[in-house]
């Protein structure tokens, strides 16, 4: 039954008996015309003709059978071909015999006549002779006729084929530029236009001022900016005027592009989104042209905002670098941006959001009132910002029971909001990977280890020894750093190597605004701890404390030079917070002073690491209890060392 109605339907559509139905498209629609057909067909026709004028059926010969067909006299004529090829000829007599049954006559094609053999011929002068000489004695000998052929279809096709491949390829090239932008070669006439990504209220952008934690003043700032879009007959009545531009600065990872995504989402404006690395090119000019149609493409979707994001990339002040020319791309993108920011023409309606945590080396006109009037600091996240961070991020995982936001906040400290949102995936890899149903407090803190001190390594191989005095060495950072009052008291200790290092300790520093000479006179001898338990347990130092010994010079030369903590120095700072110095060569003191700094610094370490050594030296059994504890457990906690020491008198 299946068949017969198949059958049926067959019959009763016409289309199904239709010779040309397979050639239409989808629905029944013809294809497109395209004159690309017509040349395609042209171009085959013209390859069939010269291949059909040069075909033939003759057979190869050589001369064996050529000499024999002379001296049978079957050859009619012979025409030697552009001193190449000898075409053969034979009688007529000749095609009725047994062998040349198979041979056809000489037909014509294109009104030329095709030989029955042909035969390669080597030298002209030879040939012709020798054809003489085997006809020797004969009263009717054939004579060798000489002809010159021209291949016209292979010669035109010659020179005409490789400019059709050149216009082929030209072509080519144009139809997949033409995909990137509007016509033919678009990105090539399109490289000066601006590579923003627009987002409007067609675009999709999920992110709100709620996604956004820890940053509650810079939202009240930006907040502003977006009640302006929304309502600005509020302001302007007053006769106010909203900023032109808001600068967010702050170290990486703080949030300032996650604040801006948070703007496009809440403003429901046109948001032109783009890095200031995307104005650079190699071409001149190019980054100056993608500004102007940046801020024309603005100015027509007005009001909107323009959010560049790493703006010194561009901004770099002018004249600061030595090493480029007067005519400096980069500089000309610049001028053309704070032209458009605030030049001449009015630029109304268009706010200009940008990001960067290199605000010291932006150019000064381009920070002045007018073009960013406001410049909002995104800071590392205090305690209070750290577990509303902490909040937002947990949303999302399957926490445990037992989880302490409030612990987990005092355990990051110096974290940014990058850093904790690593922390959260971090944990719940490591859940993951452990088979467990939800995220325990120490996955936390395993995720927060793992981030601070990298991968544990428990199968690297360590001798006894070195074990020794790792031990040893942590335990006197542990011991300096409970029995000193300034000091930041103790987490954790462990001896599994993690990273590069053999050993770690986890503090928990004191947040605080400004620091006093005790506090960083008590951290250094806290960082000298390691380097002084190994010579007083074992009488000789080892290169363990590198990253130790880094610190503390930092520290110190801070000390020293910046904040006029030295009394031979007094009370000179040589910091500069507009960056310049980077660009010279030279210092901003005499080598004197050179000097004396030196000295202050060594002084002021080796100051740090006499007191180390005689508090391990008062302490010295509690010292090797703890080194012991840790070698047998191999992580101890405060506890730990409140069991040995007492309890801690500054808390």
């Amino acid at each position: 039954m299946a068949e017969e109605n198949k059958d049926n339907n067959n019959q009763n559509n016409p289309k199904s008996n239709n010779p040309f139905s397979k050639i239409t498209g989808p629905g029944g629609k013809k294809p497109k015309f395209s004159f690309y057909w017509i040349y395609g067909i042209l171009a085959l026709v013209f390859i069939g003709i010269n291949f059909l004028n040069t075909g033939s059926e003759a057979k190869k010969t050589d001369w064996k059978y050529l000499k024999q067909m002379l001296l049978e006299k079957q050859v009619q004529k012979l025409v030697l071909v552009n001193k190449e090829v000898a075409e053969i000829y034979l009688t007529s007599d000749a095609l009725k015999m047994e062998k040349y049954k198979n041979l056809k006559s000489s037909s014509n094609t294109f009104g030329q006549k095709t030989p029955q053999f042909y035969y390669n011929v080597a030298s002209p002068d030879i040939f012709i002779q020798q054809v003489q000489d085997v006809q020797k004695g004969n009263d009717n000998p054939i004579y060798v006729e000489s002809e010159t052929r021209h291949n016209w279809g292979g010669e035109i096709l010659s020179w005409v084929l490789p400019i059709l491949l050149l216009f082929g390829l030209w072509f080519f090239i144009m139809r997949m530029m033409s995909r990137g932008g509007g016509g033919a070669g678009g990105q090539i006439f399109s490289i000066g236009k601006s590579k923003a990504k627009i987002y409007d209220k067609n675009t999709s952008v999920n992110i709100t001022f709620k996604d956004v934690a820890g940053l509650e003043e810079a939202k009240v700032e930006v907040i502003e900016v977006v009640d302006f879009l929304k309502s600005p007959d509020k302001y302007t009545k007053l006769g106010g005027k909203i900023p032109k531009g808001v600068l967010l600065v702050g170290p990486p990872g703080t949030g300032k592009t996650l604040l801006a995504k948070s703007v496009a989402g809440e403003a429901h404006v046109p948001f032109f989104s783009l890095s200031g690395s995307d104005f650079v090119e190699m071409f001149v000019g190019v980054g100056a042209s993608r500004v102007r149609d940046l801020f024309k493409q603005a100015k027509e979707k007005a009001p909107s905002i323009i959010f560049i994001d790493e703006i010194d990339a561009i901004g770099r002040a002018r004249g600061k670098n030595p090493m480029t020319g007067s005519n400096d791309e980069r500089e000309n993108t610049l001028n053309q941006l704070l032209t458009e920011m605030d030049g001449f023409v009015p630029n109304s309606g268009v706010i200009i959001l940008a990001a960067t945590n290199r605000a010291d080396i932006l150019d000064k006109a381009l920070l002045r009132a007018g073009r960013f009037d406001r410049q909002i600091f995104v800071e590392l996240p205090d305690l209070d910002a750290r577990r509303q961070i902490f909040k937002v991020h947990m949303r999302p995982l399957k926490l445990n029971k037992n989880i302490d936001i409030e612990f987990l906040a005092r355990q990051t400290p110096g974290f940014s909001g990058a850093d904790i949102a690593n922390v959260c995936n971090e944990s719940a890899l490591i859940a993951a990977r452990k088979t467990h149903k939800s995220i325990s407090r120490q996955d936390f803190m395993d995720a927060i280890d793992r981030i601070i001190g990298g991968l544990e390594k428990k199968n690297k191989i360590i001798s006894s020894k070195e074990k020794q005095v790792v031990a040893h060495h942590e335990a006197g950072h542990a011991t300096v750093s409970w029995l000193l009052e300034y000091a930041n008291p103790l987490v954790k200790v462990t001896i599994v190597p993690r990273g590069k290092s053999l050993g770690a300790a986890w503090y928990l520093p004191e947040e605080r605004q400004i620091t006093t000479t005790a506090q960083m006179f008590d951290e250094m001898c806290a960082a000298l701890g390691g380097r002084a338990a190994e010579e007083v347990i074992f009488g000789e130092i080892s290169t363990g404390a590198l990253n130790d010994l880094e610190k503390v010079t930092k520290q110190a030369y801070a000390m020293v030079a910046y904040y006029g903590l030295s009394d031979r120095i007094g009370n000179l700072s040589y910091y500069d917070s507009s960056g310049q110095q980077e660009f010279s060569f030279g210092k901003p003191f005499s080598e004197k002073t050179n000097e004396i700094i030196d000295e202050e610094i060594s002084k002021l370490v080796e100051k740090a690491y006499k007191r180390a050594k005689e508090i391990l030296s008062e302490h010295r059994d509690g010292l090797k209890a703890l080194a012991n504890r840790l070698l047998e457990k191999e992580v101890i906690f405060s506890d730990d060392l409140e069991d040995i020491f007492g309890k801690r008198l500054w808390g």
